[in-house]
């Protein structure tokens, strides 16, 4: 593709959408996109499958023409084992070429539904009855990634048919890629395929309380895996490192679907993905041997590569895309300074089929952006007021407001439809729950999430802008900012940061430091804490949940220390429902007297607190 044809601001979406829309997308369906693809590169690489990290592995190269047979196969067998266009096929699996066909193959026959393995064996019983499914695919056993010992423990997995991924070169009979080679390698039914039926169930809202499951249709799918690639830079001749998981719309769409629709490759690096430490330590030289022209990754794995030496030639690596979480201005310049990539954002909901906004390629990137729309939608910032987004508003240029949107890519809703409200509104709006702006040129930035909003007395924080100032202080690798509970102003900041190697500093000389930098008082932090680590979610985001239940063990913790000193007590937090748990275990004979004094020490402290006595 000429360089003409990629996006490079405002003024080529607005020009691209003059053409009518089924003019300007070549498939309406996610097998519309991968079959066209193969039609006309068969012989090129989809896949490029490293079975471990260390380089004299041999990897395992998949083709189009190979790609396609297996997604006909796999569709052939699930409609074999009876899964209609209703039903659903569960997955659990890494980002491999088997658990590819898996994907693909179940949104010919009927709905995919994939499943992050490292949940616990009662949520994903809870995902597998919400989604229906008939069939489940998993990673069998496997001495890097115990998948399958966890789905033994799964409630009722016995009642449903289980297929085995083997993953190794030479299948085991029985095994899921050995059913697929009994197959046909062209489909024997008619799908009956459309832009509104459904073709996945993707699960979102983090790893506690009720499933909750986003609907997509091929039509939102294959939305932002088409236009995707114009705002990348990306052709044919692409290759790309995509250790994302495909349980995440990253692994699926953003980075996985976007290369299949236009004939690009693939990196696949191990069952364990971007956790490989070997991979990662020979990333660079990985590069170099594979060519790679494009690295996905969240910000923190950045990070990392911030620190890991160029060994190799990477001079054909033109980009790094992010997104999953903030991209620190300061972490973008470092990697671009450093390492010599340009590095560009992304922004993505579940609830859109991956994509909300990108930031071309073919244009300088701009310090805090997240990007332009996708071509055919719209993105809109309004007021967020009364807990609300205020849909019959619009803030103005450089305004904060929540980020909403409209297009293709809305999915109709959540299976569970009592879910949809605040999120799915009236005239097919989106509600991002993403604080944000829009500049003068159209570019949307991201400060944070409406619920991520610290509140201190009746005085809104927003702790992206706290996060900037620690990330500009050189010791600072990573930093993520919080509510502590306070009971005279509801909540006050924190900060936790992670530093940069060989670098040692406490967290009272940082808050020393960098609190001339914080961009108004109140935001100040009360307290720093230096970990060693973040807690990252199943794709390498900061996991704040984490960091907001320790933080109220620790609050907690010191004001009952406080009123009754000489009390042997421990405070654990937990997420229960939508709101967080704590509970006090005190190493004493049940005394009421005792707990009543801890209750009015706790005062006004939002957080729902049980006493435990233990003598």
């Amino acid at each position: 593709m000429s360089a003409a044809a990629f996006i490079g601001g405002l003024a080529d979406i607005e020009a691209l959408e003059r053409t009518p829309y089924d003019q300007a997308i070549p498939g309406r369906s996610t097998y519309a996109l991968i079959a066209g693809a193969a039609a006309r590169f068969p012989g090129r690489k989809a896949f490029v499958y490293l079975p471990d990290g260390e380089l004299r592995t041999a990897p395992r190269p998949v083709t189009y023409a190979e790609l396609l047979a297996n997604v006909n196969r796999a569709a052939n067998l699930f409609r074999d084992l009876g899964v209609g266009s209703d039903d659903a096929v569960a997955i659990l699996g890494p980002n491999i070429p088997a658990t590819h066909y898996a994907l693909w193959g179940a949104q010919v026959a009927g709905r995919a539904c994939p499943i992050n393995f490292m949940l616990q064996s009662d949520h994903i019983a809870s995902l597998l009855e919400a989604s229906g499914a008939r069939v489940v695919v998993a990673l069998g056993p496997n001495a890097e990634l115990d998948v399958w010992a966890t789905l033994q423990r799964v409630p009722g997995i016995e009642a449903r048919r289980v297929l085995r991924i083997d993953a190794t070169a030479a299948p085991a009979a029985g095994s899921f890629e050995a059913l697929l080679q009994a197959e046909p390698a062209t489909l024997t039914f008619d799908p009956q395929l459309t832009p509104d039926r459904i073709a996945a169930l993707f699960h979102t809202g983090g790893t506690t309380g009720a499933p909750k499951l986003v609907q997509h249709t091929h039509g939102n799918e294959a939305h932002t895996s088409w236009f995707a690639h114009r705002f990348y830079g990306f052709d044919e001749h692409t290759v790309e490192i995509n250790g994302f998981p495909l349980f995440h719309v990253a692994g699926a769409f953003v980075y996985g679907l976007a290369v299949l629709a236009i004939g690009g490759c693939q990196v696949l690096p191990t069952v364990t993905g971007m956790r490989n430490a070997a991979f990662l330590r020979n990333y660079w030289k990985f590069c170099e041997r594979e060519g790679v022209t494009a690295l996905a990754a969240v910000p923190t794995i950045l990070a990392g590569l911030c620190n890991t030496p160029v060994d190799a030639d990477i001079s054909r690596v033109q980009v790094a895309y992010t997104g999953g979480s903030p991209l620190p201005t300061e972490l973008a310049a470092r990697f671009e300074a450093g390492v010599g990539i340009a590095v560009r954002n992304i922004l993505g909901m579940t609830e859109c089929a991956g994509l909300v906004s990108i930031e071309p390629l073919h244009a300088p990137r701009v310090p805090g952006s997240a990007g332009l729309r996708l071509p055919y939608t719209e993105v809109r910032v309004v007021p967020w007021r009364d807990g609300a987004a205020q849909l019959a508003e619009d803030c103005g240029p450089g305004a904060t407001g929540v980020i909403v949107l409209r297009g293709p890519h809305i999915g109709p809703g959540y299976t569970d439809a009592a879910r949809d409200a605040g999120m799915f509104e009236r005239d097919g709006w989106l509600v991002s729950g993403d604080l944000g702006h829009l500049d003068a040129v159209g570019y949307l930035h991201v400060t944070g999430r409406a619920k991520d909003v610290i509140i201190r007395g009746s005085h809104n924080i927003d702790p992206g802008l706290v996060e900037d100032a620690f990330l500009a202080h050189p010791a600072v690798a990573l930093c993520a900012v919080v509510g502590e509970p306070d009971s005279h102003a509801g909540e006050v900041p924190a900060a936790f940061v992670t530093l940069m190697p060989g670098v040692s500093v406490s967290g009272a000389a940082l808050l020393a430091q960098v609190t001339p930098q914080v961009y108004e008082r109140p935001a100040v932090p009360r307290r720093v804490l230096v970990l060693e680590a973040m807690p990252t979610s199943a794709v390498g985001k900061i996991f704040k949940p984490a960091l907001r239940l320790r933080l109220i063990e620790l609050k907690l913790a010191e004001v009952l220390a406080a009123a009754a000193p000489g009390t042997q007590l421990a405070v654990t937090a937990r997420e229960q429902g939508a709101a967080p748990l704590a509970e006090v275990t005190v190493q004493a004979a049940p005394d009421a007297a005792l707990e009543e004094k801890m209750r009015r020490a706790l005062g006004a402290i939002a957080v729902r607190t049980v006493f435990r006595f233990k003598a």
